[in-house]
């Protein structure tokens, strides 16, 4: 049912969540994970010419540091750091590796910039070629509610 899945990150706590459920999809159907973060260039080519390279440097960095920070949880994960528009990337890499979902947090860095869903996250299941799984960013006092990894009833 589902082999491939992609796991889209960008670092942030609802990215986290979209970690479990990763996890979990990939235990539950035998699958293997792909962990993708994408380097916004639209948010480093809008920003101040004098930070871009710092800015560029600090994304990259922080992609390494969340592929790392899931990779360190299972060994057979292939990790991707990508370039462009997030949505587009995202939807083109579960594309190209012929994934059978996409799991990503509703809100990244950029917090609650948007109603419901993230504009990235928003934009992927709006274009994605395959089905989009989002992780909702608990409130502190809901997050006692999550079932652990295995749990879930999917």
């Amino acid at each position: 049912m589902f082999e491939t899945v992609v796991l889209a990150t960008d670092g942030s706590e609802s990215a986290a969540r979209a970690v479990t459920l990763a996890f979990d999809f990939a235990e539950r159907f035998d699958a293997t994970i792909h962990a993708l973060y994408v380097v916004d260039e639209t948010e480093v080519e809008t920003s101040p010419e004098r930070v871009r390279a710092d800015l560029q440097a600090a994304l990259q960095e922080r992609g390494e540091e969340a592929l790392s920070e899931i990779e360190s949880q299972e060994t057979d994960v292939t990790t991707a750091v990508r370039r462009g528009d997030p949505a587009d990337e995202i939807c083109a890499y579960a594309e190209k590796i012929d994934a059978d979902i996409v799991v990503t947090g509703t809100r990244g860095r950029h917090g609650e910039h948007a109603f419901l869903l993230g504009s990235v996250a928003e934009s992927v299941v709006r274009r994605s070629p395959v089905p989009v799984l989002t992780a909702r960013q608990l409130d502190p006092e809901e997050a006692g509610d999550v079932p652990e990894p295995g749990e879930m009833g999917v």
